[in-house]
């Protein structure tokens, strides 16, 4: 086990290393001058110029421009935000709540709709199992931004159940009933796919010849499903689960966009507009490490959730 972890930390840390390289590597592979992009196309003095590359140690070599940004990154420091004047980290602070409250509504989405309507899909054949099929094939197709729009013009401008875009809700309630249509358009899509998934793994599991034992014995339906099935079934539906939620978190960048709502995915939008570079470089990165953070936790809890499964990936004895 702890040799397992030590090796899965390397490789984290060998994953956040390259990614590092490729981040801080984009801003000199971009053509033209980085101070070009620095100053946004205004003009410019020489000493302004001279100022920027000192500031940026932009006339250093590349390893040592790298290994002291490197050093600034691993003591929190991602610099200075060229497009709102302020420093990096306190930005993405200001901005997170909003993306890891919604992103954590989603998640709950996906897990209840994904993972209820593949249960009862595999459970129920017949018009059921086709309905749903169908509705999440259609979810599944459809793009985040389609389903934003769909969903306010129905719900917010038709029915007016819900705000629209912006606003400035006050308290946790309030923030959990603006949230709402864009942790749905966000969600759909993981749902459907999460939706087949399950479906694919129960049916796997319904066909097998220990649950057709049990049931030959006289145990219970309700039993068989919750002892046989449904827990053999949760190995691949939590491991595509963690995947789908590192991908909400990517995915936000249309959604709040779509909604307006101030968290890091429009931030890393307005960022990359607007040529932002250490913006976009921090997010970049601390997406990239959430994503195999959350992978590593899935591979952990893996063998807890289904004893089959080791942690090297084998059938256990």
């Amino acid at each position: 086990m702890t040799r397992y972890l030590v090796g899965r930390l390397l490789g984290l840390v060998a994953v956040l290393f390259v990614t590092s390289l490729v981040v801080f590597g984009a801003i000199h592979l971009a053509p033209g001058d980085p101070v070009t992009f620095l100053l946004h196309g205004r003009p410019a003095t020489p000493e302004a110029v001279a100022a920027l590359r000192t500031q940026y140690h932009l006339d250093d070599p590349m390893a040592v421009q790298y290994a002291k940004w490197l050093g600034g990154v691993l003591t929190g420091d991602f610099g200075t935000s060229a497009q709102f004047h302020q420093d990096v980290t306190d930005l993405i602070a200001s901005r997170l709540p909003g993306t890891a409250l919604l992103v954590a509504y989603a998640a709950l989405l996906v897990a209840l709709i994904g993972v209820g309507s593949g249960i009862l899909a595999a459970l129920r054949p017949g018009p059921l199992d086709r309905t749903v099929l169908i509705g999440t094939g259609v979810a599944t197709a459809t793009p985040s931004f389609v389903t934003a729009i769909a969903l306010v013009s129905l719900f917010s401008v038709q029915l007016g159940w819900f705000p629209g875009p912006g606003g400035t809700p006050v308290g946790f309630s309030q923030q959990i009933y603006h949230l709402t249509l864009p942790a749905f358009a966000l969600a759909m899509t993981f749902a459907g796919l999460l939706a087949r998934v399950t479906r694919t793994a129960m049916l796997d599991e319904l066909g097998r010849e220990h649950v057709e034992v049990a049931r030959a014995r006289g145990v219970a339906g309700r039993t068989v499903v919750r002892r046989h099935v449904l827990r053999n079934a949760l190995g691949p539906v939590v491991t595509v689960g963690g995947t789908m939620l590192a991908g909400l978190l990517i995915s936000t960048s249309i959604v709040e966009t779509a909604f307006d709502v101030p968290g890091l995915g429009s931030l890393l939008v307005s960022s990359v507009t607007a040529q932002d570079f250490a913006v976009v470089q921090a997010i970049t990165l601390l997406s990239v490490a959430a994503f195999v953070l959350v992978n590593l936790l899935v591979d952990l809890l893996a063998p807890l959730i289904d004893p089959r499964l080791s942690l090297h990936g084998e059938g256990s004895s």
